[in-house]
């Protein structure tokens, strides 16, 4: 399956619990590939792959400061995703209460 809208791109990344503590630690700061390796039982190659699906989504950005490339949180895509998510909370909630109202009413 080829992922290509935006939105779904970020619900595909996040639907990984490596990539959402990746994510996690960068709500702390900046931080480069082998800080962000330490505490996971895999090589820097496997998070660097993680942080390729995190940089597609445009969850992080990554910089160039001498030999090192820190990575960054970007929390507009976050924001994003979390204001879709919120409206169509709102709208299955508006419809589960009148699912309830209709099955009292039974």
């Amino acid at each position: 399956m080829v992922v290509t809208d935006e939105l779904s791109l970020v619900f595909a990344a996040l639907a990984d619990p490596t990539r959402r503590a990746i994510l996690e630690r960068l709500a702390e700061g900046e931080a480069t590939v082998h800080q962000l390796a330490e505490p996971f039982a895999m090589t820097q190659q496997a998070v660097s792959k993680h942080l390729k699906v995190l940089e597609k989504a445009r969850l992080i950005s990554r910089t160039r400061s001498a030999q090192a490339r820190p990575c960054a949180l970007e929390g507009e895509r976050l924001a994003e995703a979390a204001g879709w998510i919120e409206r169509h909370r709102a709208l299955w909630a508006d419809r589960h209460d009148r699912l309830a109202s209709y099955l009292e009413q039974l």
